[in-house]
């Protein structure tokens, strides 16, 4: 069966099994029902296919690089190949180099280490964490955050000014996402790349939300390095990737010192040591590299494209149009856009209902349907509190954050789809949002930890 024919057909889960698809939570209200799983955006559930070449390797896995033997070796060309596989699922050029990390805050943390002396990094104000912050670790390192944008035109225009008034005039940096992970609004990457080119910069993509919904090429998207996690491409073994230009990365000390990143190491006659360092990718790649995490984002990757990305992305945004329509019918339900309503996405929402707190909201939906989401600021806190700054929350609902002195207390609920996702998931989310704002909770909740949960009795 084609990928368009299980879009039509509702009857069928989706189009590439995932683990966990057959889950059985119990609900406060007695029962059981199959777990829903609508958090992608954190963490994606492994598909099966790689959970099924993972599970092949391991009786074979062997130490990387240096080992002689069978397993080694074996470990080696296995790993080595997942690198090949990787660049040429992101378009990377013969010079291109991908380095292996934990994720995709240390793959950014990891250029913020080798940017050449005296760096401007430019970075809008809406990014994930894990691209605003880490540049500021180097003392010789300038930042200029931007406001957020509330068009595509506008994040263009406003790049082109800030660099166009950089001085002086040296090294730059744009960070970028390519989808929000708290919208899943889609960034005009093209465009801000030609802006940071016109202007003597390079750009990298942030791409954690972006890569397992669309098609992501260097070359084509024209940026200069793309920063990505494991975990949210259907491959959760703690490995992410940075793929891009190498020469920052080759004339940079190693982001770790230890053996892999060195070639060469000796004494020297005053009692010190020489170190000759790699100049490949392993200058970055120090200890015992991740081979199963490494093998599962190829796994990942080479499942994605043999389903057919194009399929894949127009069965989602038949999820994505289900979802804004169905939310759109309940009043009391504000979506959180930075670009419209309209503008295109990823299946990533965030919304607020009128008289819940969020964590409220998404502890009876779990509770009472057995549906993930996510509630809070989503490791995007600046973004998320310009979207709420006229929203307000009651503080001393279930569940709801502790505010600073002087502020609300500011949080939302997101749900997020993939390949995984069966259309049930998604009615049953939709029907229980409407049944809750109509009908509220059928259980008390009660503040424990910081987090909202079932009390011990019904309403």
């Amino acid at each position: 069966m084609s990928v368009s024919a299980v879009a039509a057909d509702s009857s069928v889960c989706a189009p590439l099994p995932v683990l966990g698809r057959d889950v059985r939570v119990p609900l406060v209200t007695g029962g059981e029902v199959d777990y829903a799983a609508l958090d992608y955006a954190a963490s994606a559930p492994a598909l099966q296919r790689v959970w099924d070449d993972v599970a092949a390797y391991a009786p074979y896995y062997g130490s990387v690089h240096r080992g002689a033997g069978y397993l080694s070796q074996l470990s080696t060309d296995l790993f080595e190949n997942s690198r090949r596989t990787i660049a040429e699922f992101l378009g990377c050029g013969i010079e291109d180099q991908v380095v292996f990390t934990r994720s995709t805050t240390d793959s950014l943390n990891l250029l913020a280490a080798v940017l050449p002396q005296n760096t401007r990094v430019f970075v809008f104000e809406t990014e994930h964490h894990a691209s605003l912050l880490p540049w500021e670790q180097r003392a010789d390192t300038t930042v200029t955050y931007l406001n957020a944008p509330r068009t595509p035109q506008q994040a263009v225009d406003t790049l082109e000014k800030a660099l166009a008034e950089r001085e002086p005039y040296g090294p730059a940096l744009v960070c970028v996402t390519g989808a929000s992970n708290v919208t899943g609004e889609l960034w005009p990457v093209r465009e801000l790349a030609a802006a940071a080119h016109a202007h003597g910069a390079r750009i990298v993509l942030d791409a954690a939300q972006l890569v397992p919904h669309h098609p992501v090429n260097i070359a084509e998207l024209d940026v200069d390095w793309v920063a990505f996690s494991g975990h949210k491409l259907y491959a959760p073994f703690g490995a992410g990737v940075l793929a891009g230009r190498a020469d920052w990365l080759q004339a940079a000390a190693p982001y770790l010192a230890g053996g892999g990143a060195s070639r060469k190491v000796s004494r020297r006659t005053d009692g010190g040591v020489d170190v000759e360092w790699h100049t490949t990718a392993a200058r970055h790649e120090a200890g015992s590299p991740n081979v199963i995490g490494a093998y599962a984002i190829a796994s990942a990757c080479q499942a994605l494209t043999e389903a057919g990305f194009e399929d894949l992305a127009a069965r989602e945004q038949a999820l994505i149009t289900r979802v804004r329509e169905g939310l759109a019918e309940v009043p009391e339900v504000t979506v959180l856009s930075l670009f419209g309503e309209d503008a295109a996405r990823v299946g990533v929402f965030s919304f607020v209902v009128e008289g819940w707190n969020s964590s409220h909201f998404a502890a009876a939906l779990s509770a009472e349907y057995g549906i993930g989401v996510r509630d809070g600021l989503f490791c995007a806190h600046p973004l998320v509190r310009t979207l709420l700054g006229s929203e307000p929350q009651d503080p001393g609902e279930c569940g709801a954050p502790e505010a600073a002195p002087g502020e609300r207390s500011l949080n939302a609920i997101r749900v997020s789809v993939g390949v995984g996702t069966p259309d049930e998931h998604v009615d049953r989310f939709l029907r229980a949002v409407k049944e809750l704002v109509t009908n509220g909770a059928t259980w008390n909740y009660q503040t424990e930890d910081g987090r909202c949960v079932p009390a011990r009795s019904a309403v």
